[in-house]
C-alpha cells in the first residue's frame, strides 16, 4: 500500500544525513508519481564549472547509490547535457526527449535549490505507456522540492559558518567518517596510488591584521581567502572553517604530486592576491593522505604537525607530513603532539 503523501513528506524532512534524504525523496517520488525510474543528482561547484553526481536511483529493480569515481574530475559538467544545461539556467523544471528514444515520450528534470543556488537535479524517467509526468504530478514534485528546499536551508543553517558560508567544524566528523569508509572499501583496479588527502590552512599573522587593521577588515580578508579557496580548488573538493583563520580541505582523487600542486597552488593564489587595506596576505598549510583506518584526530594531528613546520620555518609554506615523515625532519611523535593539542 502507497504512504499517505503527508507521512511521505514528514519521513523524508526527519533526515538530517544528506544521503538518507536523498533516498528518501527518490522512494517518495518513484511511489507518489509512479516513473520508470527516478535519479537524484548533486550539484557540486560553482557556477560556470559546476559538476553533476548521480547519488541515488529508484526502479523496479529497487533503490541503489550512484557509482562516484575515484577522481572527481570525471564527474560531467552541467553543460555536458542539454536537459541540465537548460534546468540550471531558467531554474525551472525541463522536460525533454531522450536521446536514442524512438517513441514520442518526454522524461522530465526538475531542480532542486537551496540557499547558494542550484545544489540538485531530480530526473523522472517514463517507459512504456506512459508518455510524459501528468501535470498534477508535476505539481507535486514542484510542491516537494519547495518544502524540501526550506528543510535544506535549515540544515545549512546548522552546517555551514555564518561569515564565510563554508562547512563548519561541526560537520567535519560525519563527513569525514564517509570518506574514509570510501578509502577503506575501495578497490583501485588499476594499481593506482591516488587518494584523500587533508590539509590543514592557516592565516600568517592573523591576529596581527586584526590589531593593526580592525576586526571588519580582519572578517574581508576571511571572505576574501574563502573566495580564493572556491576558485582555486577543484569544484567538488570539501572546505572547512575550523574556526578563527584556521581552515579545512579535503582533496580527493590525487597522488601525492597532484596535492602538493593543488595545495601549493592556493597558497601562491592568497600570496599573489592583494587585499584592500591590508595589501598582502600569506598562509601557512600541512597536509597528509587519509588512511583506510584514521580518526579525524589522527589525520588532523599529522596535517598540523606539518603545518607547525610550515610556521617554524618561515610560514608562507606548504609541507605535506607524509614526506617530512621520509625525509626525517618529522617524527611520528609531533604528530600525536599536535593531535593532543587540537583535541
Amino acid at each position: 500500500m502507497k504512504p499517505n503523501l503527508i507521512d511521505a513528506v514528514a519521513l523524508a524532512t526527519s533526515h538530517r544525513d544528506r544521503d538518507e534524504l536523498d533516498r528518501a525523496v527518490a522512494h517518495m517520488l518513484f511511489e507518489h508519481v509512479q516513473p520508470n525510474c527516478v535519479k537524484v543528482y548533486r550539484v557540486l561547484g560553482e557556477e560556470g564549472r559546476q559538476r553533476v553526481q548521480l547519488r541515488v536511483l529508484i526502479d523496479q529493480a529497487g533503490i541503489r547509490d550512484g557509482d562516484a569515481p575515484s577522481d572527481p574530475a570525471l564527474l560531467p559538467l552541467i553543460n555536458e547535457k542539454p536537459h541540465w544545461h537548460e534546468c540550471a539556467l531558467m531554474s525551472d523544471a525541463v522536460h525533454y526527449l531522450p536521446e536514442g528514444s524512438e517513441t514520442e515520450r518526454f522524461d522530465s528534470v526538475f531542480p532542486l535549490l537551496g540557499n547558494r543556488g542550484l545544489i540538485g537535479l531530480i530526473e523522472v524517467e517514463f517507459s512504456g505507456q506512459r508518455a510524459a509526468i501528468r501535470p498534477h504530478d508535476a505539481n507535486l514534485v514542484h510542491g516537494v522540492l519547495r518544502i524540501l528546499r526550506n528543510h535544506l536551508s535549515a540544515l545549512d543553517y546548522g552546517e555551514r559558518d555564518t561569515l564565510t558560508g563554508l562547512l563548519n567544524r561541526r560537520t567535519f566528523e560525519t563527513t569525514f567518517s564517509k570518506r574514509r569508509n570510501a578509502i577503506a572499501t575501495a578497490r583501485p583496479s588499476d594499481g593506482s596510488t591516488k587518494g584523500t588527502w587533508l590539509g590543514v590552512i592557516d592565516i600568517d599573522r592573523f591576529k596581527t591584521i586584526n590589531d593593526t587593521f580592525g576586526h571588519l577588515f580582519g572578517d574581508e580578508v576571511l571572505l576574501l581567502v574563502a573566495r580564493l579557496m572556491f576558485d582555486t580548488f577543484r569544484s567538488t573538493e570539501l572546505i572547512y572553517r575550523f574556526g578563527g583563520e584556521e581552515f579545512v580541505v579535503v582533496v580527493d582523487g590525487a597522488e601525492e604530486d597532484g596535492a602538493v600542486i593543488a595545495f601549493e597552488r592556493f597558497r601562491l593564489a592568497v600570496a599573489a592576491y592583494r587585499f584592500p587595506q591590508v595589501g598582502q596576505v600569506t598562509v601557512s598549510i600541512g597536509f597528509t593522505r587519509v588512511r583506510p583506518d584514521d580518526i579525524p584526530a589522527s589525520t588532523v594531528g599529522r596535517a598540523d604537525s606539518a603545518l607547525y613546520y610550515a610556521k617554524e620555518h618561515g610560514r608562507n609554506a606548504s609541507h605535506c607530513q607524509d614526506a617530512l615523515v621520509r625525509e626525517g625532519k618529522l617524527t611520528a611523535k609531533a604528530a600525536e603532539a599536535a593531535e593532543l593539542e587540537l583535541f
